[in-house]
């Protein structure tokens, strides 16, 4: 077997460059420093007085999880492919013999950002540095959710009952501590109804697991703000929690799920004009008008099923993880992951002309 030549890697990245290695144009268009501040004081290092290993860069190792959200890609096999892939490490940083982060150091770097409300510090971050280049909100907004898929979990009635009270894993197996760190006591299951086709009925397909809501703006298709809940939390609930005041469209569109008097007032009050669409009446057909504006609508509200397919199809989107908090935590890095690749579609496409 030939032996690798390390005076051969500089044409190998180079001859990757010019296939147009995704990566390289990411870490060129996204200003990874804008960052750093965010990150220093969520995670609020010790100052190495004490001596011991110092931590990892920050930045490199949001890079890390960037990566594993847009690939969808588990800690152990983010530690292998960052060893294995040159264009992995070109985009961290990171040469041939450089210490690089093991599985157990990607998790414990997640689990400190996902407490208190670093991440979303972080969605914001990027938010307004979307604004300074341009991307402004524009056009209104769309509101609209998607399941995100969770390991079922295999219980018994008791059980099953005891997390529907409200109880923890602990006090459900007090005995079984390991088996209690295993269940997941936060996720639902709730059902997903399919439109039947050529006049068969609706399909319903029941779904375990965690929904993400956001809200994208009409004009770029950017995540703007999102919320986790858990897969029977209903749309409307949301509504007023995620809608946002800072598009220059005051145009707000959602589907059926979301129309409600107390979030048709809420819209008034904030001086946002419902696109929201309107329900078929009880025991009644669809009136001919209604029907249409519901078309009309749906041509628009449409865009955000382009994002829940990107994330879900393209990069992969599930919960393997238990428990809300980390569940929140990949579906923010999910979306910031998002956002990071429509920016550079677009940024590219501008520099096009």
């Amino acid at each position: 077997m030939r032996q690798l030549s390390l005076f051969r890697i500089p044409e190998h990245l180079s001859r990757l460059s010019e296939a147009g290695d995704p990566l390289e144009a990411l870490s060129t268009i996204v200003d990874f420093e804008d960052f750093r501040l965010v990150l220093s004081r969520g995670l609020n290092y010790a100052d190495g007085s004490r001596g011991g290993r110092p931590p990892y860069d920050p930045v490199l190792m949001f890079k890390v999880l960037i990566l594993a959200a847009q690939n969808n890609v588990s800690d152990e096999k983010m530690e292998f492919l960052i060893r294995d892939r040159l264009s992995w490490m070109r985009f961290l940083g990171l040469e041939l013999g450089d210490p690089m982060p093991d599985a157990n150091t990607i998790r414990l770097f997640r689990e400190r950002l996902s407490q208190g409300k670093t991440l979303n510090r972080l969605f914001q971050r990027f938010d307004h540095a979307l604004s300074r280049a341009g991307y402004a909100p524009r056009g209104g907004q769309i509101v609209d959710a998607t399941l995100v898929s969770a390991p079922r979990q295999r219980l018994k009635d008791a059980e099953k009952q005891a997390i529907k009270e409200g109880e923890t894993a602990g006090s459900i197996w007090p005995d079984q501590p390991h088996k209690a760190a295993q269940k997941d006591v936060d996720a639902r299951w709730t059902v997903k109804f399919k439109k039947g086709q050529n006049g068969h009925r609706d399909i319903a397909i029941p779904s375990y697991g965690y929904k993400s809501h956001v809200v994208i703006d009409r004009r770029y298709r950017f995540i703007r703000s999102g919320e986790t809940t858990h897969a029977a939390r209903h749309d409307g609930a949301l509504l007023q929690e995620i809608v946002t005041t800072h598009n220059t469209s005051n145009a707000v569109w959602a589907d059926s799920a979301y129309r409600s008097k107390a979030n048709e007032e809420f819209l008034q009050q904030q001086g946002l004009s419902s696109h929201i669409h309107r329900k078929k009446p009880k025991g009644k057909p669809m009136p001919q008008h209604i029907a249409r504006g519901n078309a009309t609508r749906s041509r628009i509200r449409s865009c955000v099923e382009h994002v829940f397919a990107e994330q879900k199809h393209r990069m992969g989107l599930s919960i393997r993880t238990i428990g809300i908090d980390r569940a929140k935590a990949k579906i923010t890095l999910a979306n910031i992951a998002y956002n990071m690749k429509r920016f550079v579609f677009l940024e590219r496409r501008r520099a096009i002309g």
